[in-house]
């Protein structure tokens, strides 16, 4: 509960413009990306600088009000969805690069900076920041930081802790600290940036990042194999890496999903096909060349029936396009569109593909399925209307069902999405008890009055959603 008094304190830091408690402001903020999930929160509060930050967190301690940092709120867990009241902290004006270092090969940044806008500044100066998660347009720096969030290149280049090199951090006493930097090598005492990358906000707010970027490969070529057998796209997944190639990127469109997304971005993508992978390589022309040609024999040699090499730049990015709005092509089909992120070790992509068919078919639910297959991450995509209460609950056990399939199959029930709300009933299949004990005794160390981002990852007692208002 925040008193007149505590507002007054927080309008001396931030001023009235930074400051909204209106019904309408607070309603904007109280739902992200993810479905069924809303919850107001008492106000929502806008620094213009870490010092600004820290004073509100030294507030937020001294009376025990939740703090939930934003970005642009497109995580897919909940994570940032004020379940418990309190405060919504937004980073609008923390949003600048703060230097490009050629020499050392890094990046500084403010948490309010978009992905995509990052990219093009290290673009335009022949460097690479490899972590594309298919929100980039819109997703922030520090929302990437929280969620560790991958995307399309995570097979050959890793995710977003690859390239986290140093953070600036206020705690949750108001306290403000310093994580690694620049350096190449840095062994002093824990390793406290990766630590903090992933944790969602559950233990700290993130001011400032300093991130690796590589130089910008030299060429890519893009290839579209094509499957009616899903097993055999599966295997070609395996294949291809064990034969010593790692592809850019390694992505897996089942039919269902190629319909819908041709449906949406009308590029001519095949849609009689039970599967499609689409299959990126960059790097020296000579090696691209090389690996194009393994991989398309690779494909063939697992009866692809067909494999095209893009023929153009703008026939590749219209691929990647395609891919990247599968989630924004399948949310035209349904008032709600559940989209989770089970991952298997590839080498059991096939059965993981399968069992989810399977489990659809036992729930009578429609899940269109599509993903990272070359890093086993799979997306199983589920429309569905939320204003029917029975399919949805159905839905809820496919997707148990499909969690505990993950797991069995040496798997984990988050890739890339967080776990936020909406996983947490689940991490407990993953760590044990005891992992879940370990991580609650880290939280209490760094957030002793749990004001940080509360009600995240660790479970409650169900998995229902329920739309909470205040």
């Amino acid at each position: 509960m925040i008193t007149d008094h505590l507002k007054k304190k927080f309008l001396e830091i931030v001023g009235t413009e930074n400051y909204d408690d209106s019904k309408v402001g607070c309603l904007v903020y109280s739902y992200d990306a993810t479905p069924q999930f809303q919850s107001l929160p008492d106000a929502v509060i806008a620094p213009r600088n870490a010092k600004e930050i820290a004073d509100i967190v030294k507030l937020c301690n001294e009376h025990q009000i939740p703090i939930v940092p934003r970005g642009s709120g497109t995580n897919l867990c909940a994570g940032t969805c004020p379940t418990e009241g309190g405060l919504v902290l937004l980073f609008k004006h923390m949003n600048r690069i703060l230097e490009i270092d050629e020499e050392n090969l890094t990046v500084t940044v403010q948490p309010g900076v978009i992905t995509l806008d990052l990219i093009d500044a290290v673009e335009a100066k022949g460097l690479f920041y490899p972590p594309d998660p298919s929100s980039m347009k819109i997703s922030t720096i520090g929302g990437n930081i929280n969620e560790n969030s991958g995307g399309l290149r995570g097979l050959k280049y890793g995710v977003t802790r690859d390239y986290v090199m140093g953070l600036e951090i206020v705690l949750a006493n108001g306290d403000t600290i310093r994580t690694g930097g620049k350096l190449t090598k840095d062994v002093a005492g824990y390793d406290l940036t990766r630590l903090f990358v992933g944790s969602e906000g559950t233990l700290g707010i993130v001011t400032e990042a300093t991130l690796k970027v590589i130089p910008m490969p030299e060429t890519k070529q893009t290839i579209l194999a094509l499957y009616q057998d899903i097993e055999a796209a599966a295997r070609s997944v395996s294949k291809i890496i064990a034969s010593k190639v790692i592809p850019t990127t390694l992505e897996f469109l089942d039919q269902p999903t190629l319909q819908v997304v041709e449906d949406f971005a009308k590029i001519g993508l095949p849609t009689n096909v039970q599967a499609v992978l689409i299959i990126e390589q960059d790097g020296p022309k000579e090696v691209v060349k090389r690996d194009i040609r393994k991989i398309a024999e690779v494909c063939t040699a697992e009866h692809a029936v067909s494999v095209q090499v893009a023929e153009s730049e703008e026939h590749a990015m219209a691929l990647r396009t395609a891919r990247r709005s599968a989630l924004s092509a399948l949310a035209r089909l349904k008032p709600t569109t559940i989209l989770e992120d089970a991952t298997v070790p590839r080498s059991e992509i096939a059965r993981m593909v399968n069992a989810i068919n399977e489990i659809a078919v036992k729930y009578n639910v429609k899940i269109c399925t599509f993903g990272h297959a070359g890093d086993g991450n799979l997306h199983p995509t589920c429309p569905t209307d939320s204003r029917d209460h029975d399919e949805i609950e159905r839905v809820e056990k496919a997707f148990a069902e499909i969690f505990e399939k993950a797991i069995e199959l040496g798997g984990t029930i988050t890739g890339e999405h967080g776990v936020g709300v909406m996983k947490a009933p689940y991490l407990e299949l993953k760590l044990g008890k005891e992992g879940i004990a370990a991580m609650k005794a880290v939280k209490s160390a760094f957030d002793p009055t749990n004001i940080m981002n509360p009600g995240k990852i660790f479970a409650k007692e169900s998995r229902k959603r329920v739309v909470v208002t205040k």
